[in-house]
């Protein structure tokens, strides 16, 4: 996978004395670059499936499910079967559930002290096709950074980035819950975004594999303008995981590490250049100061709709389709212009609260 990197455009050959036969190919990875074996990329996908079994047992549909009208999906598999599909129509358990497990919840986060949820929720998912959708996606984007950088920094770059997105998520969605690795996954997109910028200079065909990235994640963040889905999570995520790939994904600047079997006033003196160690240093900082800034805004209890009048249109364009609700000043909201206020939600002992899935998605 390494060897034949589209995205990333591959590398430029360094060395001449290569066989003609490795160098010629226009994504040709260098081979002096150690190519590590991925294992926990697929470690979190297992990790992820597991949590998705717990959250069905615990959901036990036949013994919780009172509404007799719509019965559980798939009653073969026992405790294990869905809640109704027009409960659910991901096929996965009530938001009740959801919500016991560790769902992002503004409410138990900011007044709760339940800060936990911030990383619980990127391990939790609505339903069999969420679920689906994520873990292809993780397994296409993830192995092969792992493999080009490491389990570490990659680990790092997911939960990270996923703390992001849950972070910004809960600034504008106050009275939903929201589970999901989507943000986490945006943000080894944003890596591989701002990796190849940081690491310009070593890749052919830059040019296409730019373009092809942009189309990639517009056209994930542009699913995320639907009704049910935490945009605000693929664009805290994205943001968080993009100042990342400047940080953590640095490669040598072309011709480093040929010379140094070079004689001493022939090597490449710096490792990295310049503008590589600009943009850390940039990102760095707004990195810092951006999780700072969130976190307190989090915990002291601060609506960002009411600091950013327009920002509720990067997660809701509304349409004849589906509109845009604002309930109180308080919260943004897109539903489905025909949205019965009985399905997707579940009520608690706080006044005015309703919860509905906001699942986020991300596109495979």
């Amino acid at each position: 996978m390494a060897n034949q990197d589209l995205e990333r455009g591959g590398t430029k050959a360094r060395n001449n004395n290569y066989p003609q036969g490795n160098y010629s190919n226009p994504y040709y990875v260098e081979t002096s670059e150690h190519q590590w074996t991925s294992w926990l990329i697929p470690m979190f996908v297992v990790a992820n499936i597991a949590m998705f079994v717990v959250a069905m047992y615990v959901n036990n549909c036949p013994k919780n499910n009172l509404d007799f009208e719509r019965g559980c999906v798939a009653k073969f598999l026992g405790r294990l079967s869905f809640q109704p599909l027009k409960e659910n129509p991901l096929f996965g358990p009530s938001s009740s559930t959801l919500e016991k497990l560790g769902a992002l919840e503004w409410y138990k986060i900011v007044h709760g002290n339940e800060g936990w949820r911030l990383i619980t929720c990127i391990w939790l998912h609505a339903g069999v096709i969420h679920l689906l959708a994520n873990m292809l996606s993780l397994v296409f984007i993830g192995i092969r950074l792992e493999q080009q950088f490491g389990f570490v920094r990659v680990g790092l770059i997911y939960l990270i980035a996923g703390l992001g997105g849950s972070i910004l998520s809960s600034l504008f969605i106050r009275s939903n819950i929201s589970v999901g690795a989507s943000g986490a996954l945006f943000g080894l997109l944003g890596a591989m975004l701002s990796e190849l910028l940081t690491n310009w200079t070593i890749y052919t065909n830059k040019a296409a594999a730019l373009f092809t990235l942009i189309i990639i994640i517009a056209i994930n963040l542009a699913v995320g303008i639907l009704p049910h889905v935490d945009n605000f999570a693929h664009i805290g995520g994205f943001l968080a995981g993009f100042l990342l790939g400047f940080i953590l994904l640095l490669r040598p600047q072309f011709g480093w590490l040929e010379s140094r079997n070079l004689p001493a006033n022939a090597r490449v003196k710096s490792k990295h250049t310049a503008y590589q160690y600009i943009l850390l240093l940039i990102a760095l900082v707004f990195l810092v100061v951006g999780f700072t800034v969130g976190l307190v805004m989090l915990f002291k209890g601060e609506n960002g709709n009411k600091h950013c009048s327009w920002c509720h249109y990067l997660s809701c364009v509304p349409t004849s389709k589906w509109r845009y609700i604002h309930p109180n000043n308080s919260n943004s909201r897109c539903r489905p212009s025909n949205h019965n206020p009985s399905h997707h939600q579940l009520f608690d002992s706080r006044p005015s609260s309703p919860h509905t899935h906001c699942f986020s998605y991300l596109f495979p």
